[in-house]
């Protein structure tokens, strides 16, 4: 199995130590087809992409580098914050329409702009995994779920990234929610433990997959041997694996 892809890669915008060009260079020399930017939305503590607006330059640096690589495909995104229950995303609708993919992952390290998102999204889950070491309560699973589902079904939505990663969660009415919307659940390289944990739910609700390597550095992108372990081990349809070759 040969991926001809990796969407979810960070830069200096945000976390990571590379810039948007290095990153493409990495992928070429992995022999990817596509690459894709992903860095943090606004939201993230000390790492999130300030102003929003900021994104669009990303988009600009994207787009010079596919023309300048003729030979692989640049995609502008973001990794949007959740930050309520609601599903709303820390990327303004006017700037998310303007990027080419919209990765979405439930993250504690972020700062909602109302007390109740801030309670429902991150003290409730730091409090369970510091307090009561990861014992969550129904209701916080509930949250979690209705979070990341409302999140999916109110946004446009490519990627979900790392599924039920340091939260509880009902996999399964994510994974339903995700077939119906045509997004896919991300098996990440770096955390492919977890990912184990829900393929099969996934699998049986009718869902897609896509491996990314979450890269933070440029050595790092296109690394999806771990992922493809994953798929191997677990017999997983090469066809419900979005970025591997057909």
């Amino acid at each position: 199995m040969r991926p001809i892809a990796d969407y979810h890669t960070h830069t200096k915008f945000s976390d990571g130590k590379g810039t948007v060009e290095e990153n493409v260079l990495a992928a070429r020399e992995k022999g990817l087809r596509e690459v894709g930017i992903a860095d943090h939305g606004p939201a993230g503590l000390f790492l999130g992409v300030k102003p929003p607006e900021k994104f669009l330059e990303i988009k600009r640096l994207a787009r010079e580098c596919s023309q300048k690589y003729p030979d692989i495909c640049v995609k502008a995104g973001v990794e949007a914050n959740i930050l309520d229950i609601e599903g709303q995303l820390d990327v303004p609708p006017k700037i998310s329409k303007e990027l080419d993919q919209v990765l979405v992952g439930f993250h504690l390290q972020i700062l909602p702009p109302t007390f109740k998102g801030l309670k429902e999204v991150v003290f409730d889950n730091l409090w369970t995994k510091l307090v009561k070491k990861g014992q969550a309560s129904a209701k916080l699973r509930n949250n979690n779920t209705k979070a990341s589902v409302e999140a999916v079904c109110r946004n446009r939505v490519n990627i979900f990234t790392h599924p039920g990663l340091h939260i509880a969660i009902d996999t399964k009415e994510l994974a339903r929610a995700c077939a119906r919307r045509e997004t896919a659940l991300e098996i990440n390289c770096r955390h492919v433990e977890e990912a184990r944990e829900f393929v099969d739910v996934g699998i049986k609700e009718g869902a897609h997959f896509v491996l990314s390597s979450d890269a933070h550095r440029p050595e790092d992108v296109g690394n999806l041997a771990e992922g493809i372990k994953v798929v191997e081990d677990l017999q997983i349809p090469s066809e419900l694996v979005l970025n591997l070759e057909k």
